[in-house]
């Protein structure tokens, strides 16, 4: 029987996403793709697998799915709560699930976005080069209960109980952008009281955008409405037409006429998609050089994600501090120990 995983439950927002479709922003379609592509890029390397295949992104809640056949698989982004059967699963660990066992994932208990890797990957058609389901566009749809997922070979080139320890990007913090289009049409001042505001992610949001709320006067731009519609990317911080910022993600629109008082960098990128609502956000303008360096720097340790994988449950053979550990802890009446300060 071929790999597949079916969908017994699943919540409001399960969607099929890759890397997306670049190339396409001239005939209006945006790439689109993971909201948190770094934890894309985690899941492929805790299976020893191209980031580029296509894996479930869980939208706040999970879902319960069937394995159909023996699978790898492995759970990255937002934590959730899950389980294999009701014994309890790691996040950021590789795992292994037999044919006719039930993986249940519940609700995020931090940030928006989790990520169910398959080893192979999913394998549903592909549309304009990729399999990620982009609703904006009308490709693809969302996963619902009696859904049969195809999952393609499985090269098994990395082994089951590996874990990957990530860095906390679902707790909001300090986000780094450049100048935008219109970012010099804002008066200094005004530039300088956007980075001083401490912003909360608005409960209005979707792969397409988030809101920034504060209470603070609206944001204006000399130019008001006045720009002619161009080019937008993710990352892009609109001023709407009430003064309120609102920062595009990876299915935002292509072109728009808001004046952008900046452009996150696509390594903090991650940070707002994972910001739930209320979450504290603040900005930082940064120059290019930076950016670019932060870029290289990135790059690297994308490459280096598989280099850092560890066995869950080490091997004692192989821990060369294992006396440093506390192996036995407790009490004892006393009268059970040897007094190791008398002579035998």
């Amino acid at each position: 029987m071929s790999a597949a995983l079916k969908v017994l439950q699943a919540g409001p927002s399960v969607l099929i996403e890759d890397m997306g479709r670049p190339g396409y922003l001239g005939e209006g379609l945006s790439q689109g793709g993971g909201a948190d592509r770094l934890a894309l890029s985690e899941g492929a390397a805790l299976l020893g697998q191209d980031a580029g295949l296509a894996a479930l992104e869980l939208g706040a809640f999970g879902g319960v799915f069937e394995a159909i056949a023996p699978l790898r698989f492995a759970l990255t982004g937002a934590p959730m709560t899950a389980n294999i059967d009701g014994q309890a699963v790691t996040w950021n660990v590789s795992h292994g699930i037999l044919a006719g066992q039930r993986l249940t994932i519940g609700a995020a208990r931090k940030g928006v976005y989790g990520y169910l890797h398959l080893g192979g990957g999913l394998d549903t058609p592909e549309v304009l080069n990729s399999r990620s389901t982009h609703l904006g566009a009308g490709i693809g749809k969302a996963i619902v209960a009696g859904d049969v997922l195809s999952v393609g070979p499985d090269t098994k080139s990395v082994q089951t109980g590996y874990v990957l320890e990530v860095s906390d990007r679902f707790s909001g913090g300090t986000i780094r952008m450049v100048e935008s289009a219109q970012t010099r049409q804002f008066a200094s001042a005004e530039l300088e009281r956007f980075q001083a505001i401490a912003f909360k992610r608005d409960p209005r949001g979707n792969r397409q955008g988030v809101r920034l709320a504060a209470e603070a006067a609206p944001f204006a731009v000399e130019a008001g409405l006045k720009i002619l519609s161009e080019v937008m990317v993710p990352g892009d911080i609109q001023i709407t037409g009430d003064g309120a910022p609102y920062v595009l993600l990876s299915e935002c629109q292509t072109t728009g006429g808001y004046p952008r008082i900046g452009t996150v960098i696509p390594e903090d990128l991650p940070r707002v998609a994972q910001a739930a609502p209320g979450t504290a956000l603040q900005f930082e303008l940064i120059g290019l050089g930076a950016a670019l360096e932060i870029h290289k720097a990135a790059r690297t340790e994308m490459a280096g994600l598989g280099r850092r994988l560890r066995p869950l449950i080490r091997d004692p053979h192989d821990i060369v501090d294992l006396r440093s550990y506390q192996l036995i802890s407790g009490v004892t009446a006393g009268h059970d120990s040897p007094q190791l300060d008398e002579e035998p």
